[in-house]
C-alpha cells in the first residue's frame, strides 16, 4: 500500500515536470508482475530500456538476490555505455525507504555519489517508510517526493544510456555478493603487448603505453578492456586489482595459498613474443584453478581473423590446460570471446568460477585461541527473504512484489 501509494506520488510529479502526453506511462513499478510465464522476459525488457533506476534502500533490499540481480542488469548497462562513448552515466537514484547504516551497503551502493541531504533531514532520519507513515511528517514527505521526482527528471535528461538486449534476468548475478560482507578482492592480469612493442605488422590502434591500456574491441569500445572489466568486477561487489603480466608480476605464485581470485586477460598476439610466451607456458604448467582466463577475438578486428588459425594454435599449445579446465563458461571464455556484449554476459560466470576455487584452495584460519564455535543453523526456507521494491522511473518503474512490504516495516 505504502510504495504504491510513494509510486503513484512519483509518477505524478514527473507528469508534471516533463512533456509526457497524458496518459503515457511515466514509470513502471514490477509488482505489476506476477510469477509465471513471461515474467523475467518483461522485467528483462524493461531493465533493458529504462533510463533511470531507483531502488528503495533498506536493509531488507540489500539481503534480497532478486533485487541484486536487477541493480546488475541496470548497472551492466551503464558500464557499456562508459565503455562504448568513453562517457560516464551516472543513472541510478536511490531513495532511503529505510535508513540503512553505511557499513551495511554493498560496494555498488557505498560508491554512489549522492548526496540524501537535499531531500530534507527527516527524509534522511526517518527514510519516506517514516514519513509516509506519519500525519506529522506530511510535509516532510511532500518535500522529499518532490525532490526526488526532480532528481529523477534531471537524470534521465542528462544520463543517456542507452538501451541494451535484454538480459536473461534468472542467470543474472546479484550485485550485492554475500548479505554482510563487504567488498571482495579480485585481481585483473592483462597480458598484452604495448605501441612500443608489437609483433612485425600489427596495427597499434589496438593498445597505448601499457598493457593495461589494451583496448581489444575497439571501434565498439573507446575504454580499456581492463577498466571496462573493473567495471564490471566492482559493480558484482568486487574490489579489482588490476596489473599487467611482465617480468615484476602475473598471477600469484602457485606453490602458495591464493590471496584471492584472478581474471587474466589475454592478448593472443602477445604470444608471438617469445619470452611471454614461455612464462604463459610456465603458468600454464602449475596448478591454478583460482585464476581464469578470458581471451577477446574482435570479430570487426580484420588482421586477427586473417590470422585466426595461427594464433589459435598458438594459444591451444602456450595454455593447453587453461584452454580445457574449469566450467563451460570458462573453458568457453579461453577459446575466445567475439563481442564487448558476450564479453560482459561471460565475465560474471568466469568470476564465479574463479571464486569457487579460491575459495576450494585458500588458507583456512581457525578462530583464535582455538575456541569453540557454534555451528550455524538454518532458520527455515524463507529466512532473509523480504518483499522489497524499487523503482526505475523514466519511462519504466520496477518494484519486486511488495504486498508483504506493509506487515513487515509497519
Amino acid at each position: 500500500m505504502w510504495v504504491e501509494r510513494l509510486f503513484r506520488d512519483l509518477c505524478g510529479h514527473v507528469m508534471a515536470l516533463t512533456d509526457l502526453p497524458a496518459g503515457a506511462p511515466a514509470g513502471f513499478m514490477d509488482r505489476e508482475i506476477r510469477s509465471g510465464e513471461g515474467w523475467s522476459e518483461r522485467l528483462g525488457e524493461v531493465l533493458a530500456t529504462c533510463r533511470v533506476f531507483v531502488p528503495l534502500f533498506s536493509p531488507r533490499y540489500f539481503a534480497s538476490e532478486m533485487c541484486g540481480k536487477e541493480w546488475y542488469a541496470f548497472a551492466a548497462r551503464a558500464i557499456y555505455h562508459h565503455a562504448k562513448h568513453n562517457r560516464p552515466a551516472e543513472a541510478i537514484v536511490p531513495a532511503l525507504w529505510v535508513p540503512v547504516p553505511p557499513e551495511q551497503l554493498p560496494g555498488p551502493a557505498e560508491r554512489l555519489q549522492f548526496n540524501h541531504r537535499d531531500f530534507g533531514d527527516r527524509y534522511v532520519t526517518d527514510g519516506l517508510y517514516g514519513l509516509i507513515k506519519l500525519r506529522i511528517f506530511a510535509e516532510e514527505y511532500e518535500r522529499a517526493v518532490y525532490e526526488l521526482a526532480k532528481r529523477i527528471v534531471a537524470v534521465a535528461d542528462t544520463a543517456g544510456i542507452s538501451p541494451s538486449r535484454p538480459v536473461d534476468y534468472r542467470s543474472a548475478p546479484s550485485a550485492f555478493g554475500t548479505p554482510g560482507r563487504g567488498p571482495r578482492p579480485l585481481r585483473v592480469t592483462v597480458a598484452a603487448p604495448t605501441r612500443h612493442d608489437l609483433p612485425e605488422g600489427r596495427d597499434p590502434a589496438y593498445y597505448g603505453d601499457m598493457p593495461q591500456d589494451w583496448n581489444p574491441y575497439r571501434p565498439d569500445a573507446a575504454r580499456p578492456l581492463a577498466h571496462v572489466t573493473e567495471d564490471l568486477v566492482r559493480s558484482l561487489n568486487y574490489q579489482a586489482t588490476v596489473s599487467s603480466f611482465d617480468h615484476d608480476s602475473g598471477p600469484s605464485d602457485a606453490k602458495q595459498p591464493p590471496r584471492h581470485p584472478e581474471i587474466l586477460l589475454l592478448d593472443r598476439w602477445a604470444l608471438k613474443d617469445e619470452e611471454c610466451r614461455e612464462r604463459l607456458a610456465a603458468f600454464d604448467a602449475e596448478h591454478r584453478p583460482w585464476v581464469s582466463v578470458v581471451v577477446p577475438r574482435n570479430q570487426m578486428d580484420h588482421q586477427s581473423r586473417a590470422a585466426d588459425a595461427e594464433l589459435n594454435r598458438t594459444l591451444e599449445e602456450t595454455l593447453p590446460i587453461k584452454m580445457g579446465q574449469g566450467r563451460a563458461a570458462s573453458r568457453a571464455a579461453a577459446r575466445g570471446v567475439p563481442s564487448m556484449e558476450a564479453f560482459g554476459q561471460i565475465l560474471p560466470q568466469v568470476v564465479e568460477a574463479a571464486a569457487q576455487q579460491y575459495l576450494r584452495h585458500a588458507a583456512v584460519y581457525p578462530p583464535a585461541g582455538g575456541r569453540h564455535t557454534e555451528r550455524p543453523r538454518l532458520r527455515g526456507p524463507m529466512a532473509g527473504e523480504q518483499g522489497t521494491t524499487h523503482f526505475i522511473p523514466e519511462t519504466h518503474e520496477i518494484a519486486p512484489d511488495a504486498e508483504d512490504l506493509d506487515d513487515s516495516q509497519s
